[in-house]
């Protein structure tokens, strides 16, 4: 049986980049998994999953929760980080 740790080691992501993705689609996490697993194998994908990271904070922002802004913020620095197939990975966030 797969363990959640390598269900995320599967799909090349980090538990926070999983949180950003299900709180943004309304989604369990594992579910999150498979979908950003699945986002990630081009860089269209990749851009996807980062706007769905960016939309996160932008809503955590205009709520008032800056802990959590900031959590995702260092997880969109990241999954720009660690893919940088997606052109826009390189530019300011």
């Amino acid at each position: 049986m797969l363990t959640w740790v390598d269900c995320l080691a599967l799909a090349d992501l980090t538990a926070d980049e999983v949180r950003a993705i299900a709180e943004h689609e309304h989604i369990s996490e594992m579910a999150a998994v498979e979908l950003g697993a699945f986002l990630c194998q081009d860089a269209a994908g990749v851009r996807h999953v980062k706007a769905m990271i960016r939309d996160d904070i932008a809503a955590a922002t205009s709520r008032g929760d800056h802990v959590r802004a900031a959590t995702l913020k260092l997880a969109l620095q990241h999954f720009c980080k660690t893919h940088p197939d997606n052109p826009e990975c390189g530019k300011a966030n």
